[in-house]
């Protein structure tokens, strides 16, 4: 029930760049966005590489949209014919064909022409970029919990949900909720599939699972048992109806949602999914796999080249070495490492990494600080070599409990997990696309023409891509069209970066062994690697529009009472929840963007009061019922981030 899309940022088809060629191709033509397969509505394009050639200026064949913030007038923008621009900077034109500049260095546009003196130097970052970074932590084991799970349970005390969540059936699965009747008859409310049933849906799950359900717990246990072990003797594991898993314990005839394979010494105070992380974190780290190895690694980088010689320093080092206390010593100056020197050893490297003028990395479709893997690295002939190194550095951070300062789409992490790709992963990846395949599950394309092939981009070159032997004699039908839809996906998220992917997890699995890492999800792999940043709700606030309410409204101070009063974790998860990542921009919330652009946090008066909140992550907004109390307010926002899984329609 919660509602949760990404689009594409448009991106205009002309432009031109600074700089000389470096063989990116020429622009790359418009591009169809039909319904579905190879053809798609006249207008959208495909992002090419953007690459840096040997003076160091940007050339790309990128498309991008309107400038989100300009400074000065376009009629004062002089000539740019015959003219390079300076290194970082980019030229563009919007679509009334006016002429504008884009500042990599500094996330900005403006009207007016750079000039050399204004472009000569790439920033450093600010120092409230690397104190955002260095105060990076993952969930603290002696953090409290939030005052909305408090408030939680105080509402289901008063509806008679605490008497049942403390018999012997155990808790409510996650959404249920349990009230009575005027006439004191107790009944069951499914807020995701928004029904009440008099049946206790605790008692109905724990009846003899049907086939496909059996299938489902054979395959999970499975999968888990090749990371974990075997369960205990006398242990069983079930599915609810809602496709939770928990434990049996034949034993001693009780159930329990916690894993008996995982160490148990935990607060059991605090909400599900915070045990299961903890949990799941103190199983990683115990594994002798991930202990460091007695002796110290020493690497030393120049600041001014920290890439390539990190590139060289870790690359050289055998594993094992790597293993040992890091010990990061900069070219020229004389800190000793004692945990200081390696964070920004991480945040600068991360920050270079990750840098899509390298065209290793682009940023996704749907914003312009989530990342994913270029299908277009191939340009440099060395991008295997590069990505393996990136492995390697990002399973380092990972083994010495550092954070790198990059966000990547969910389709990455679920990538490294090896979970399966779904419909949904395609939204950060492209939105056209996703609608287009969307449309074509709900409509009837029998006559569209659709054949099993795809059109890709390729340096300004269309090739038309067979999505299985045989695929441009074979029609799309509606027999046949989910399979299609399935395989434009994966193609689309994962065939195009096959290559650059593999050479990736090969170094990253030379750190991190791959069963694992496969204990997390991928929220969960998202903080491991990046950490939770510290929100500056002062900023937060400024930078918010409202729709049906204003500033003054009751809810709306209920609101940021809430937001206030949590930890950093709930923080994490209600940015996780609204805008689809916990990433925050560089310069704040003012430059949070959406589906066409910067598009400000909006919280919107909808929905029925008995409702959950819902969010829309494409434009960074929060559908807000009008709550009749704080107490309710805070239930139901902390129910809605601690308990949202995926994605729903409207």
């Amino acid at each position: 029930m919660f509602s949760r899309f990404s689009n594409k940022y448009r991106r205009d088809p002309n432009r031109t760049t600074g700089g000389q060629s470096s063989g990116a191709g020429p622009a790359t033509p418009p591009r169809n966005a039909s319904p579905a397969g190879h053809a798609r509505a006249e207008g959208a394009t495909v992002a090419g590489p953007m690459v840096r050639n040997a003076t160091g200026s940007s050339v790309t064949s990128t498309n991008g949209g309107p400038p989100p913030a300009i400074s000065g007038s376009p009629a004062d923008a002089p000539s740019t014919e015959g003219h390079a621009l300076v290194p970082g900077w980019e030229q563009r034109v919007d679509h009334l064909g006016r002429t504008y500049y884009v500042d990599h260095n500094t996330r900005t546009t403006t009207w007016h022409r750079p000039t050399q003196a204004a472009g000569a130097s790439v920033p450093e970052p600010t120092d409230s970029e690397r104190q955002r970074h260095m105060s990076r932590t993952l969930p603290d084991n002696a953090s409290r919990v939030s005052p909305g799970a408090n408030g939680a349970n105080g509402a289901a005390g008063a509806s008679g949900a605490s008497n049942a969540s403390s018999s012997a059936l155990g808790p409510l699965p996650s959404g249920w909720e349990q009230r009575l009747t005027p006439e004191g008859r107790p009944y069951f409310v499914n807020h995701i599939a928004r029904t009440t049933t008099w049946d206790d849906p605790r008692s109905r799950s724990a009846q003899a699972p049907s086939s496909n359900r059996a299938a489902a717990v054979a395959g999970i246990a499975g999968q888990t048992a090749s990371r974990l072990g075997p369960l205990p003797s006398g242990w069983e594991m079930r599915l609810t109806s809602q496709g939770r898993v928990y434990f049996v314990d034949h034993n001693t005839k009780t159930t329990t949602w916690d894993d008996p394979r995982l160490p148990s010494n935990l607060d059991q105070n605090v909400p599900q999914y915070k045990r299961d992380f903890r949990r799941k974190y103190i199983y990683f780290r115990s594994q002798a796999a991930m202990r460091p190895v007695p002796g110290q690694c020493h690497i030393k980088v120049a600041r001014n080249a920290i890439f390539e010689h990190s590139y060289n320093e870790v690359m050289r080092v055998p594993v094992s070495e790597l293993k040992k206390r890091l010990m990061i010593k900069f070219d020229g100056e004389d800190g000793l490492d004692y945990g200081g020197v390696s964070r920004e050893f991480f945040f600068l490297l991360s920050h270079e990494m990750f840098n899509p003028s390298y065209c290793l990395f682009e940023y996704s479709a749907h914003d312009t600080y989530t990342l994913q893997i270029s299908p277009h690295s191939k340009i440099n002939p060395e991008h295997l070599n590069y990505f393996r190194f990136i492995g390697r550095t990002m399973g380092l951070a990972i083994f010495h409990r550092r954070f790198l300062d990059a966000f990547f789409t969910s389709s990455f992490y679920k990538m490294i997990l090896k979970k399966p790709i779904t419909l949904e992963d395609m939204q950060s990846v492209d939105a056209d696309i996703y609608r287009s395949l969307k449309w074509t599950l709900e409509n009837d394309i029998s006559e569209m023409g659709f054949t099993f092939t795809v059109d890709d981009d390729r340096f300004g070159e269309r090739v038309e891509v067979e999505l299985k032997p045989g695929g441009k004699d074979l029609d799309v039908t509606e027999e046949n069209k989910k399979e299609f839809v399935q395989l434009s996906v994966q193609y689309r998220v994962c065939d195009r970066i096959k290559e650059q992917f593999e050479a990736f997890q090969a170094g990253f699995h030379e750190l991190i062994p791959e069963d694992l890492i496969q204990v997390f999800d991928e929220r969960e792999l998202e903080l491991l690697i990046g950490g939770l940043a510290e929100i500056d709700i002062e900023d937060w606030k400024k930078h918010t529009d409202y729709r049906g309410y204003t500033e003054s409204d009751q809810v709306v101070q209920w609101f940021w009472k809430f937001v206030a009063e949590m930890d950093s974790e709930h923080q994490t998860r209600l940015m996780q929840f609204t805008t689809g990542t916990s990433r925050i921009p560089v310069n704040g919330f003012k430059d949070l963007q959406g589906s066409d652009g910067p598009r400000r946090f909006t919280v919107e008066k909808s929905g029925d009061i008995v409702a959950l909140p819902k969010s829309h992550t494409c434009f960074n907004r929060i559908d807000l019922p009008p709550y009749p109390d704080y107490e309710t307010l805070s239930t139901k926002l902390t129910l809605a981030i601690e308990n949202t899984v995926g994605f729903g329609q409207e």
